[in-house]
């Protein structure tokens, strides 16, 4: 370590390149190398496709790998389809040696294929989308990709315009042009503008070698360049003849070197002491910081993640900080893992998620020059006020930002829609009332009006990095932050912990409904009376059942026999496969078992007499699979009829209760089951 003196380095305005839906495979930039275990998966893509019943076209490349210590693993994919980019088509695989689990695709699109021939001609969408940028473009080129709305997937026209905005700070547009209407369906900035915190960081340490460099070779090779001015390139790195770096001014080109050096190497000792993550991309290698002096702005850029630093008032001024640093490098984070789209629901998610871990850096580094708090930009004085740019506790304090989750809250910015998460962090890590953090007074109240007791901010980032890591993907909202985190929670500690409830607590308390995931077993009761299996109406949705993800669903298209929740296989129309199980022990003292559930059946298929789709009820006995009945579009049915096994010679085991569904190529056939039951006497 290098002993390196800063003063106080005084900044202002920050932005950054957000992982979004304009990257739908943020792989490590050239020159990195992945992890093994995305390369191992990656050897297995096609026969993951072919388990998934992924239609043909569909082409699935691996983004990140997160494995537990049973070795379960969460294997995130992108696609492509006929070799166009799928923006929004990422799914998370659940799996522990060759057996698929659940399931998890980005906004529902189990299939992704979209006739590819456009209406729209390429150079109408290059026009639509450089008026849509609303700055003089200097640069601006498009390609089709297939675009998912939350309503299907659609042939589109990624559209990117370069240039400068009136305020002056950079953009790399991504607009989104429908292919046949010509509508314009999303728009997204690589170049985030936003604010961000300076601070006085005194006397620290970075990481350098040679005579001397500011290259961390104890981080993955963490180093720092100038780029003289330019605005791209790679710059040279930063060297010093004394390793004493910086003056704490602008007069000195090292002091932003420094607090960007400073901050990379907090954020990677963040990332790996607490969530065991070897930088942006968990390959082990650094980042590089590149460090930009222009007119107006003081740009700091790290591969994977990109700020823009600046008062958008012609100031050049050194903004690096800690927290900022954290935020920062955050998004190149996110990117790799759940790729967060930067609008509706999922950009709020993603600025918040920057604040949530450019926060807990601010608390692990420990820096007495600036205590941890839940204050983001409280050094700045960028109101002109003494006011910070957001607040946690509270995060209408600014004026904008919103406290509490509505269906409105996703057509905000980003930074506004951010709130409702950051106030959960709050309340989760803190709970409501007030006290004094940091040397600043917080105070807190939930938004339904409770009393939240805060489960400490460990837990609560340790909870929400896994929910990023395995549950989220590109388009999730709100409501699916809810599901990941509680079931998250129970992963991490126990359905019935403390930990869990104060993490669905914060949730209810920000006013986002609730789902099928619960603390304490779920929203079902357990079975009542002689009924060996757990959730057995489907009311908590896919809780305690394992297999393809999507069939256990409360979609309204087939109605449930009671409640809102059933078991929908098939009924896709194409060629699928898929099951759903649950693992069950029969008492060896049982003088009888019996499995018993309710099935409606209906089909296009308009035969009588050949068999096309099925479904079969099972019985897994270890390596033995018994088929107990085989329904077909050839017994569809107009209503709920009950269907009764006799299991008794089973008693003594534990056997996995199991419906197979398969589907051929044209006409759909549905096979709903609700209300299942296996009984002992």
């Amino acid at each position: 370590m290098a002993i390196v003196a800063t003063a106080g380095l005084a900044t202002a305005f920050t932005g950054s390149t957000a992982g979004a839906a304009n990257r739908a495979a943020p792989l490590p930039a050239s020159g990195f190398n992945q992890p093994a275990a995305v390369q191992a998966e990656q050897a297995q893509t096609a026969q993951t496709a072919a388990a998934l019943g992924l239609a043909g076209g569909e082409v699935l490349k691996v983004r990140d790998v997160v494995k537990d210590a049973d070795g379960t693993e969460y294997v995130r994919y992108d696609r492509t389809y006929n070799g166009l980019k799928v923006v929004g088509g990422d799914l998370i695989v659940k799996r522990k040696g060759e057996a698929i689990g659940q399931v998890t695709y980005n906004l529902g699109a189990k299939s992704v294929g979209v006739a590819t021939k456009p209406t729209l001609s390429q150079s109408a969408a290059l026009t639509k989308g450089a008026q849509a940028a609303k700055f003089k473009a200097t640069g601006n080129k498009g390609a089709l990709v297939v675009f998912v709305t939350p309503a299907k997937p659609v042939l589109a026209y990624e559209v990117v315009t370069t240039g400068v905005k009136p305020d002056q700070t950079p953009s790399v547009l991504h607009s989104f042009i429908d292919a046949k209407s010509g509508a314009l369906l999303a728009q997204d900035d690589e170049i985030k503008t936003g604010t961000g915190n300076s601070m006085y960081s005194g006397t620290v340490s970075i990481g350098t070698s040679g005579s001397f460099t500011m290259s961390d070779p104890s981080r993955g090779g963490n180093f720092t360049t100038d780029l003289n001015g330019a605005t791209s390139g790679n710059g040279t790195t930063f060297t010093d003849p004394d390793d004493t770096w910086g003056n704490g001014s602008t007069s000195s080109r090292q002091t932003a070197g420094v607090d960007a050096h400073y901050g990379a190497q907090l954020t990677w000792d963040y990332y790996k002491n607490v969530h065991g993550r070897n930088g942006i991309f968990n390959n082990g290698q650094g980042a590089r910081s590149r460090v930009h002096y222009g007119n107006a702005y003081v740009n700091a850029f790290w591969d994977g993640s990109q700020m823009t630093y600046g008062d958008g008032q012609g100031n050049a001024r050194p903004l690096t900080a800690i927290d900022v640093a954290g935020h920062e490098m955050s998004h190149g984070v996110t990117e790799a893992t759940a790729n967060l789209n930067y609008f509706g629901d999922a950009g709020g998610l993603n600025e918040s998620t920057s604040d949530i871990f450019g926060t807990m850096v601010e608390f692990s580094a420990n820096n007495s020059s600036d205590p941890g708090d839940y204050l983001i930009g409280e050094k700045i004085n960028i109101n002109g006020n003494g006011t910070p740019l957001r607040y946690m506790d509270k995060p209408s304090k600014d004026g904008a930002s919103y406290d509490c989750w509505s269906s409105s809250v996703g057509n905000a910015d980003p930074h506004y829609s951010s709130g409702p998460l950051n106030h959960w962090f709050y309340l989760a890590s803190e709970g409501t009332g007030s006290k004094v953090i940091g040397g600043v007074t917080h105070s807190s109240t939930a938004c339904n009006g409770a009393t939240i007791t805060g489960v400490g901010r460990d837990v609560a980032s340790k909870v929400w990095y896994r929910t990023l890591s395995t549950k989220l993907s590109s388009g999730s909202t709100y409501k699916d932050a809810r599901e990941g985190a509680i079931t998250s929670a129970k992963e991490l500690y126990g359905a019935d912990s403390a930990q869990c409830k104060g993490i669905e607590a914060a949730f209810s308390g920000i006013s986002v409904p609730a789902g099928a995931a619960a603390c304490g077993g779920g929203t079902e009761p357990p079975p009542t009376g002689d009924n060996l299996l757990l959730n057995p109406g489907f009311e908590s949705g896919a809780v305690n059942w394992t297999g393809t993800a999507g069939p256990i669903t409360n979609n309204t298209g087939r109605p449930a026999r009671t409640g809102s929740w059933k078991l929908w296989l098939q009924g896709n129309g194409r060629a699928t496969t898929e099951n759903v199980g649950q693992s069950v022990a029969i008492p060896a003292s049982a003088t009888a078992a019996s499995l018993s559930f309710w099935i409606r059946i209906d089909t296009s298929e308009t035969t009588s007499s050949t068999v096309y789709d099925t479904a079969k009820v099972q019985i897994v006995d270890g390596g033995t699979t018994t088929t107990l009945a085989t329904y077909s579009n050839l017994n569809k049915n107009t209503s709920y009829v009950q269907k009764t096994f006799n299991v008794t010679q089973y008693k003594g085991k534990t056997v996995t209760v199991k419906f197979v569904g398969q589907e051929d190529s044209s006409l759909q056939t549905s096979f709903v089951i609700d209300d299942t039951s296996l009984t002992a006497s």
